[in-house]
């Protein structure tokens, strides 16, 4: 018995020393180490080109004077904003080109706004711009919810669409595969109706949301195959419709009904090898704006763009505005140096602008997220430094930038989103936002954009445009340069 007691002593002596020693040494431990709050990385894949470039970064940032200066626009048609500092920029000067595009809408109904929202799981499930998108259509009018790709993730989740798609097609994602057999679709994916036993299918039902309650003009995108024995079926309510895919160029067309239904099956025969990438549902007027998240995205990805096919796309759809929300898996690599994420971006950018020519960029910084640090929750140390590399390639890219993270709130706002407001904004994993939330991040979005559109307008109804003199006979004096009210 005395032996047992001694054992018993024994044991929890060591236990109490160890857990002494635990507490003293945790003092000199990263802080990190012991946060007991998990992000959410259920079915995130982290893409490729954010790892190889994160294996050769610098583990400390450079030092940086660009924060220091003023940033001054060269006028755009007769217009220019005001100087701005970095520590404030929004660089609404390079959003002209589509504020122009919105005047138009806005003064003579004519003609249509297209704005591609690219993302990460901030956007799963058309969160955040499936409000965007309702909030604009309610001042320029369009109806429809835009690009919808074969398959995705959050199908089930999304609301301002029902989708649903049997599992037997092959899916090619530009976040996982760097050089696929055929080049990627304006939302970074390739499908393949590769079974010949099962004819694969997607299935379309229109939501309730303001501005989608009908499939308006649903159209399929396809390319580029030595396949002329594809079929596509079409069922709407009784009715079945065949027809024959012609896969002649990088991109090819197909509408599957000349008016709006509310749903529909597409069942796809011998279609094999024909590279298929998703339906478009817009009524032609108005604005439009295509949610292309992929979980796990970094942007980088979208270097890897075909920049003929991407013409293609252009020429269809005639993108006016691309809108690049990232961060979210940015922030998890105990890194506060983001030079090379910024440096790698900037190219990003640039390769967008030739794969769309005359698009404005707006750049998206990443939202809050805490972090336990001594057993408190405060916002996570890298979301600053992202923020700070964000703006920087926005500057240097001529594009548009919002600061999320500011518009939020700033310091501990994610703290306050999830556990002060009610009802709360944003998830328990202090990182994405809840339906409220988005909601909230959409109308945060849309009043910026909104504040540099009444700006623009205000600029444009006072700019004068400068009018060059006809030739004049040699005798006579030539005057100056003259300048007209614009109309």
């Amino acid at each position: 018995m005395s032996t047992k007691v001694s054992y018993f002593i024994q044991t929890f002596a060591v236990i109490l020393v160890a857990a002494i020693c635990f507490l003293v040494f945790k003092e000199f431990l990263p802080k990190r180490i012991f946060s007991d709050v998990t992000v959410a990385k259920e079915n995130v894949v982290i893409d490729s080109l954010l790892l190889e470039s994160f294996e050769t970064a610098s583990a400390s940032p450079s030092i940086d004077t660009f924060t220091k200066k003023k940033i001054v626009f060269n006028p755009t048609e007769g217009i220019v904003f005001p100087t701005e500092t970095y520590e404030t920029y929004n660089g609404y000067q390079f959003l002209i080109p589509f504020y122009e595009k919105l005047y138009q809408l806005e003064t003579t109904t004519i003609g249509n706004v297209r704005i591609a929202y690219f993302g990460d799981s901030m956007t799963d499930g058309d969160m955040i711009v499936q409000d965007l998108r309702k909030q604009i259509q309610s001042k320029f009018g369009g109806n429809g919810v835009g690009f919808v790709s074969v398959s995705s993730e959050s199908a089930a989740s999304r609301s301002s669409i029902s989708h649903q798609y049997s599992p037997n097609w092959k899916k090619v994602s530009y976040v996982n595969v760097k050089r696929p057999e055929k080049p990627f679709g304006v939302n970074g994916h390739v499908f393949f109706a590769n079974d010949t036993l099962n004819n694969p299918w997607v299935k379309f039902k229109a939501g309730q949301l303001k501005n989608a309650t009908q499939l308006n003009n649903p159209t399929l995108f396809y390319g580029s195959s030595t396949n002329k024995d594809g079929k596509v079926i079409v069922r709407i309510d009784k009715d079945s419709v065949a027809y024959t895919l012609n896969p002649e160029r990088k991109l090819n067309t197909l509408s599957l009904n000349a008016s709006a239904v509310k749903s529909f099956k597409v069942e796809f025969s011998k279609a094999d090898s024909i590279p298929i990438y998703g339906f478009n549902f817009d009524d032609g007027k108005g604005v439009h704006v295509d949610n292309f998240s992929s979980r796990g995205n970094s942007g980088l990805p979208i270097s890897l763009f075909n920049v003929d096919l991407m013409h293609q796309f252009q020429e269809k759809l005639g993108y006016d505005l691309i809108i690049l929300h990232f961060g979210t898996n940015v922030l998890n690599y105990g890194t506060y140096s983001y030079d090379w994420y910024e440096k790698r971006m900037t190219r990003v950018v640039n390769h967008i602008k030739e794969c769309f020519p005359g698009v404005s960029i707006l750049v998206v910084s990443t939202a809050d997220k805490s972090t336990k640090y001594d057993l408190e929750m405060q916002t996570d140390s890298a979301v600053v430094p992202l923020t700070l590399a964000q703006r920087k390639y926005a500057v240097q890219s001529n594009s548009a930038y919002f600061n999320l993270f500011q518009a939020m709130g700033g310091e501990g706002s994610m703290l306050k989103w999830v556990d002060e407001e009610v009802p709360p904004l944003a998830n328990k994993d202090y990182t994405h936002f809840n339906y409220k939330g988005s909601q909230k991040v959409a109308s945060l979005l849309h009043d910026q954009i909104q504040k540099g559109y009444l700006q623009y307008k205000a600029m444009r109804s006072k700019r004068k445009i400068e009018v060059q003199p006809k030739s004049q006979p040699k005798d006579t004096v030539t005057p100056k340069t003259q300048t007209i009210d614009a109309k």
